[in-house]
């Protein structure tokens, strides 16, 4: 072989040999051809490591970019207010959004954990993302098992707290950014918290207090945790895994969720396992609407909210939401006084007889009940409803309190030391005139004012007796023996206000001729039954709120007036209703104090009495229908002179009865009274009838009469209705009581529409 064959063999040889995808350049050179060409160990690594550099990058960009919001969304933030019944039921709830904010130290530690296992376990670990956690969700997801979720509990909060409920790309991004950001910032006990807080589980209720209600009927730091963990459960999908609606897969899937919450807490360590296996699911209540202001309930959130108003909690602080407010209401003794306003009054009434009983369209009820030893406003009436009358009754102060006011003029004379026009003490048992129009002596302005039905009750009546029949003109007389200042200024001590509008220096004054309202009454009466000590009637039991503190002002205060004179207008009180205006409520259950009251032109009746357990005022008012106009309660249910001792008089005997059933009720302590000396007046205290009277005597127009009791001398019968019999010289015997006690028979009720003396 020649050397020219030998190389082109060679050459040959060397080109079967070359790696495929290589061919000869004009330089000879070597060159890679298709696919490889793009696919180096080199450029792969460098687009792997450039890629991680643009997404840090892009990350730090991002971080940089997204701020976390300054303000939550409104959602997150907006609670309700809810009220309760002095036994912890719920009443009502106020406000757009069902939710009351808990501090994290009110939610139970394995609740908490509960939330953890289900939805976090790495919670307290992670820096508020979980990457490995989203992978995990996606997974569970495909999988269609409910053991984990893909969010992290911060990033949760971040949503609920911060942005919204859609799921698009955008969100999820701000969603991670802020939520490193928030656990930078944040405690993770206030993450959790805001979490637990701002979470929808169902049945309207967000926020986990008012879950726990929704679902269990308890506050939220009562929750169990087998309780707690179906709550953790059930958040996923509230409507499908609500166990009173859910269906048999909606069940399934709860429970898997419910063991599974229980399952993770102890994997993680937080439950034992032996006590595990004895935890059984309960099954949250049926679903109850959410209580509403129907009934009265609407007038007892109105009272808490002007208590809290004196308490320096504005109104705008109230609307804002998230209190707690605990009243004193008794849930028994509110539905009592409800029945007995129906059963006494509206009953009674034909608010639709327009033509045939006009009155009845303008009869209006309030009434309140506080505790005599705490003060506690247990009941309250304000109306008919909110869609009928938006202002409670029980509040109102445009109305006059009548005769009820006269007990204060007594016990300020009593208080003062105060003494007749001819210089002897102001007692039960000192004497007045009696006469009806008498001319007011001591006053620079006249006043001379009528007894009820023009009656007169003598020359000569004790104090005990004018106060049983509620004679004019003898308290007229005692006011300005005492001076109205002096008066008003113990009307004060004992709870009243004083409003634009009080009579000054005038012995009107002694008619009751202010305004008041019930609550001002019970005080008053109240402070009477505790012996003097100031009563201010409550209604709030305990409020709470996470960012504000309200302490309720004690209800019972210092001495307002001496035991002494308390119990002295106690004692004659009972006399009232013994044998005088108030006797339509005597009864053989209790013994009570009252004073009747009716204003001028009949336009209210009022009866406030009290046991020594309980003291409730109910009042009527005649009310124009569509305005403020006053109008007179005369032919209220088609009957005459609706005065404090018939419509007012039965609601509260029926009440008080239903209040204290039950009760082993008691006997007033009124061992300091002070009645002072038997007086014997010189003539008799049976009042001169008026000339029509004597020509036609009408038992209707009478005050209540007694029959004869024979245990007792006829002398001290002030009762007007009977005709004088007796001898007018004869006076009691040195060991009469000046007031009735309770033994002898008892006289006959007095007529529906009795006539009183002068219940102004």
């Amino acid at each position: 072989m020649g050397r020219a064959e030998a190389r082109k063999a060679q050459q040959q040889r060397g080109a079967r040999r070359a790696p495929t995808g290589r061919t000869k350049g004009k330089d000879g050179g070597g060159k890679r051809s298709g696919i490889r060409r793009f696919f180096t160990w080199k450029k792969i690594l460098g687009t792997f490591f450039g890629g991680i550099l643009v997404l840090m990058a892009a990350a730090v960009i991002l971080y940089f970019s997204v701020d976390e919001p300054t303000d939550p969304n409104k959602q997150a933030t907006q609670q309700s207010n809810t009220y309760k019944y002095a036994d912890g039921s719920v009443m009502a709830r106020v406000g757009d959004t069902n939710r009351s904010i808990v501090p994290i130290d009110k939610i139970p530690q394995d609740v908490r954990t509960a939330f953890i296992a289900i939805e976090n376990k790495s919670f307290y670990k992670d820096r508020g993302v979980d990457l490995m956690g989203v992978a995990r969700g996606l997974f569970n997801t495909l999988r269609g098992k409910g053991t984990a979720g893909g969010s992290t509990i911060t990033q949760q909060y971040v949503k609920n707290y911060y942005l919204t409920q859609d799921q698009s790309p955008t969100r999820k991004v701000r969603e991670l950014v802020i939520a490193i950001k928030v656990d930078q910032r944040m405690e993770k006990d206030d993450v959790l918290a805001g979490y637990l807080n701002t979470n929808f589980y169902g049945r309207n209720a967000y926020g986990i207090q008012a879950a726990a209600q929704a679902f269990y009927g308890v506050d939220a730091d009562k929750l169990t945790l087998v309780q707690g963990a179906y709550l953790a459960a059930v958040i996923q999908a509230p409507s499908q895994y609500d166990w009173a609606t859910a269906g048999p897969n909606g069940k399934e899937l709860v429970m898997i969720r419910f063991n599974a919450v229980l399952d993770n807490m102890v994997e993680m360590g937080e439950l034992d396992a032996a006590k595990r296996k004895t935890l059984a699911f309960e099954p949250p209540i049926a679903p109850k609407p959410t209580p509403g202001m129907d009934g009265q309930k609407g007038y007892l959130v109105q009272a808490a909210n002007e208590e809290m108003n004196r308490q320096d909690i504005n109104d705008a602080d109230i609307a804002a939401g998230g209190w707690d407010i605990t009243l004193n209401i008794d849930k028994k003794k509110q539905e009592a006084l409800e029945k007995a306003v129906q059963d006494e009054l509206e009953s009674k009434l034909d608010r639709k007889d327009t033509k045939n009983r006009p009155q009845d369209q303008s009869v209006q009820a309030g009434a309140t009940s506080v505790d005599a030893k705490t003060g506690a406003i247990v009941a309250m009436y304000g109306g008919q409803g909110l869609a009928e009358k938006s202002a409670s009754n029980a509040l109102r102060t445009d109305y006059q309190p009548g005769s009820t006011f006269k007990p204060i003029v007594l016990a300020s004379a009593l208080e003062t030391g105060a003494t007749t026009q001819d210089g002897k003490p102001i007692t039960p048992n000192a004497l007045y005139d009696g006469t009806s129009k008498r001319q007011v002596v001591g006053s620079k302005i006249p006043f001379n004012p009528q007894n009820q039905d023009d009656k007169d009750f003598g020359k000569e009546i004790t104090v005990q007796e004018a106060t049983n029949y509620s004679v004019n003109s003898v308290y007229a007389q005692m006011i300005v023996d005492v001076k109205p200042p002096a008066v008003k200024k113990t009307a004060l001590a004992l709870g009243m206000q004083d409003r634009k509008g009080w009579p000054e220096d005038k012995p009107a004054m002694s008619l009751g001729t202010m305004s008041a309202n019930t609550v001002e009454m019970a005080a008053v009466y109240a402070t009477l039954d505790n012996h003097g000590k100031k009563t201010t009637p409550t209604i709030i039991k305990a409020a709470a709120h996470k960012d504000r503190e309200y302490v309720p002002a004690p209800a019972i205060g210092s001495q307002a007036i001496s035991r002494q004179t308390a119990d002295t207008v106690t004692k004659v009180l009972t006399g009232v209703v013994e044998d005088g205006s108030g006797s339509k409520v005597r009864s053989s259950a209790y013994q009570a104090a009252g004073k009747t009251g009716t204003t001028e032109s009949n336009v209210a009746g009022w009866f406030t009495g009290y046991t020594p357990e309980l003291v409730t005022v109910v009042a009527m008012f005649g009310e124009e229908p569509g305005s403020h106009k006053q109008v007179t309660l005369t032919g209220t249910a088609g009957g005459g002179r609706a005065g404090g001792s018939s419509f007012p008089a039965e609601i509260w005997k029926t009440y008080t009865l239903a209040a204290l059933k039950g009760v082993d009720t008691g006997t007033f302590d009124v061992s300091e009274a002070e009645m002072g000396a038997p007086q014997a007046p010189s003539r008799s205290i049976a009042p001169s009838p008026t000339p029509s009277q004597a020509a036609s005597p009408s038992p209707s127009s009478s005050p209540p009469s007694s029959s004869p009791d024979p245990t007792k001398s006829p002398t001290r019968s002030p009762n007007p209705s009977n005709s004088p019999t007796k001898s007018p010289t004869q006076s009691p015997t040195p060991t009469q009581s000046p007031t009735p006690t309770k033994s002898g028979p008892k006289p006959p009720d007095p007529p529906l529409f009795p006539q009183e003396s002068q219940d102004r």
